[in-house]
């Protein structure tokens, strides 16, 4: 099996992994020759084996747009070998990163417990500590795309092959798949956080909030923690922490029905999804959750401020992926 197969199947499987990958979030890429092949903007990790999903970018002219802080560097869409991208797609959102770190594999997941430090104040300080036996460098939270590619390159050495990327996630890589793998499973293990318990729904309760409107409850037990959990209610409407938060969620976790939140949270009861909602909101509903689960309530976090958060929403890549069936 070629390294590219290798690639497409691990893809899959952790793109099926909702603690490491959420609904179209997260991207793999591998590269060969002069071209790096990187998941494609808005498809899921968890189809690399049942569909493509992956477009040819040309490595060496997009290193360079990059040195030179070239526009294009932005969404990357003009350095797409077109004569290889037989069905058009557009590369991922965060192909600059991919593109930097020197080794042939690179995975960037959004890791819950990697962001559960990710969005910390003090989050280099307990890393230090934590990643001590790793090459790992902290990136402070970016815009993505020439601010984010900037940002990297400002932080990084040679030999570095894990990024936690602030108010963000995780990037691992390495020369071969079994070793992006290896690398991928022991940060993950090495940030693992328990969390705190979910009390079981009232589902009966919770119906009759649903009962001749437009929402209906949620799948998952896990994900009703976004309403029922004090804490979690509380902080995830404040603000924004993450980027896939404000993409697919908006600025905040809603309790006002009138306002058709994608989400709706019932206080105490659980969470109500829009009917019509994409099926990426449920999935990055769970993803608030699973977070927050592994926060507790005097660690001191930092949301996305509105700038960026404003800059995302009005972001040409974002609101294409935005715009497409997920």
């Amino acid at each position: 099996m070629d390294e590219l197969e290798k690639l497409k199947r691990l893809s899959a499987e952790i793109g099926c992994d909702p603690l490491l990958v959420q609904a179209a979030g997260g991207n793999t890429s591998i590269k060969d020759g002069s071209v790096m092949w990187i998941k494609a903007s808005g498809t899921w990790l968890s189809e690399a084996m049942t569909r493509d999903i992956f477009v040819p970018v040309a490595l060496d002219c997009l290193l360079d747009g990059i040195k030179r802080n070239d526009a294009d560097a932005e969404a990357c869409v003009a350095y797409v070998r077109s004569d290889l991208n037989a069905l058009s797609l557009r590369p991922s959102i965060e192909t600059t990163v991919h593109a930097l770190m020197p080794q042939k594999i690179v995975m960037h997941v959004h890791c819950v417990n990697t962001i559960a430090y990710a969005i910390r104040i003090d989050v280099e300080t307990i890393l230090s500590q934590k990643l001590s036996d790793f090459r790992w460098a902290f990136v402070p939270y970016a815009h993505p795309g020439r601010t984010l590619a900037n940002a990297i390159t400002a932080r990084i050495k040679r030999d570095t092959d894990v990024l936690i990327l602030g108010n963000h996630g995780l990037v691992v890589a390495a020369d071969t798949v079994d070793q992006v793998e290896a690398l991928l499973r022991a940060v993950s293990s090495t940030l693992s956080i328990p969390a705190r318990h979910v009390n079981p729904v009232n589902r009966d309760a919770l119906q009759r909030h649903a009962d001749d409107t437009e929402y209906r409850l949620a799948k998952d037990e896990v994900t009703h923690a976004v309403a029922t959990d004090p804490y979690i209610l509380r902080i995830a409407g404040e603000g924004v922490f993450y980027p896939d938060h404000a993409v697919f969620l908006g600025r905040g976790i809603s309790q006002d029905m009138t306002l058709r939140p994608p989400i709706l949270a019932v206080a105490g009861l659980g969470l109500l999804i829009r009917q019509d909602a994409k099926s990426a909101v449920e999935p990055m509903a769970r993803c608030i959750a699973d977070v927050f689960l592994r926060i507790m309530p005097d660690n001191p976090i930092q949301p996305i401020d509105h700038e960026n958060v404003h800059r995302l929403l009005n972001w040409e890549a974002e609101i294409y992926r935005q715009n497409l069936k997920l």
